[in-house]
């Protein structure tokens, strides 16, 4: 594998920053330190730009298998890269849904032959494949799924009888997803009630509300608490719900932890009149002041890391009625970018944006040798020129279904170079994809 050297680049990493060199060896970083020397390494001018650790995203659907008309995992895991994410973690709502060990491993066939990023795949939950949920090998898989939420197939878990069997026995971190499905149907038929077929965006976050939210994270804390389970909650969406986490102990020290997703952050309630279904996700985007609270919990700590929620569909798929349009949207190629516009906007500082997406990621799944810039850990490394612009627009969307809800936005910042695992994928524009990523693992 190629050498690198990495020169005078800002490092941004661990609460500070620094003018330093990073030596990259056979995948990992060997040296970093002033006036670096390395025979037969490539190097590369890093002056005025900024190194952080790559992104690791915790909450991905990337499609395959059965669902490749709108992704699959070849493709978004190349958009991944050229937005400077270097590791992912899938969901199991794929068809068929991941509810075996075999299963699962298919799963991981598949990336070990097409992701240039890394990758895990989380093992997903039923009301009936407990048995196949304590297989889950705890040192190579990520976590465990578990829909509180409607969804596809087999996958919303609402026996209450299962959901403690699970939350008791699960060998590893149970990840949730929160909102009362009683709650939503029940909203459903009052607008239906209300407005008949004439449905609309805009009542998305009234149908998929606030109280399905509360409701449903807050029963999952308390069974949590109940049967001191490794909990994380995916996607928070409202600012009441943040105040159910704990942010005065460490995270390495928590039981219980959260994730705020780009578009949670970026988008409220009054973009459904210009973006309409491209907005549309599940947890839905809620208030300005929701947003303005999520925020503020990521900052001081109620809320642990950052994610995308990265959910295809087709232009053909979105292009329905609200009713009948899926949630979802892709998001890996443009999040980091949309977190350093926030950062330009005085909004978050660059060490949070690396403890957020980066090491808390590390510390919060106990991932092996990743999320840091440490001499012999992984070399999982993104070069940012936080001078340069680019507007996002259909000839510079790589995500497979081609299109993005942030079309037409200009960043006022631009991703140069992707390494992952010491190599580097993405480089000014342009792919190598002669060496793919490694499947993650976990000190646990």
């Amino acid at each position: 594998m190629t050498q690198y050297l990495i020169k005078n680049a800002t490092i941004v990493n661990e609460g500070k920053q620094e003018i330093a060199d990073v030596y990259i060896k056979n995948q990992r970083i060997e040296k970093i330190g002033k006036n670096l020397y390395a025979n037969g390494a490539k190097e590369i001018n890093a002056e005025g730009k900024y190194l952080l650790p790559g992104f690791i995203d915790d909450q991905v659907h990337f499609r395959e298998p059965g669902l490749t008309h709108k992704a699959e995992i070849y493709t978004e895991a190349r958009a991944a890269v050229a937005g400077g994410i270097t590791s992912f973690m899938e969901m199991p709502n794929t068809v068929p849904n991941t509810l075996t060990q075999e299963l699962l491993a298919d799963k991981y066939a598949i990336g070990a032959k097409k992701s240039l990023a890394n990758y895990s795949f989380f093992m997903g939950a039923s009301n009936d494949n407990l048995e196949e949920i304590l297989k889950t090998d705890v040192k190579n898989v990520c976590g465990i799924k578990v829909f509180m939420g409607s969804s596809t197939g087999n996958m919303l878990v609402d026996n209450e009888k299962t959901l403690e069997g699970i939350f008791k026995n699960a060998p590893t971190l149970v990840a949730t997803h929160c909102e009362d499905e009683a709650t939503i149907r029940k909203n459903i038929e009052l607008f239906k009630e209300k407005y008949g077929d004439n449905l609309t965006t805009e009542m998305h976050p009234m149908i998929r509300s606030e109280e399905a939210c509360y409701l449903s994270s807050s029963f999952a804390v308390s069974l949590a608490k109940k049967h001191n389970t490794r909990l994380h909650i995916l996607h928070i969406s409202t600012g009441k719900e943040t105040f159910l986490f704990d942010h005065t102990k460490p995270l390495k020290d928590k039981r219980i932890t959260s994730e705020a997703c780009i578009h949670h952050l970026w988008f409220c309630d009054e973009d459904y009149k210009t973006k309409g279904n491209w907005i549309k996700w599940n947890p839905a985007i809620k208030t300005a002041a929701d947003r303005t609270q999520i925020l503020k919990a990521v900052l001081d700590n109620h809320i642990d890391v950052i994610a995308t929620d990265h959910a295809p569909h087709t232009i053909e798929e979105k292009s329905q009625s609200y009713s009948k349009a899926p949630a979802g949207g892709p998001l890996v190629q443009h999040a980091f970018n949309a977190l350093f516009e926030m950062y330009h906007q005085g909004k978050i500082s660059l060490e949070k944006i690396a403890e957020k997406t980066a090491h808390s990621l590390a510390i919060c799944f106990q991932i092996k040798e990743r999320g840091f810039i440490r001499e012999g850990y992984f070399a999982d490394l993104v070069l940012v020129d936080l001078n340069a612009s680019y507007k996002v627009d259909k000839n510079n969307i790589l995500a497979k279904c081609g299109w993005s809800p942030f079309e037409g936005q200009t960043f006022n910042s631009k991703i140069t170079h992707t390494f992952v695992s010491g190599h580097l994928a993405f480089a000014d524009d342009k792919f190598d994809e002669s060496v793919l990523g490694e499947r993650l693992r976990f000190d646990r």
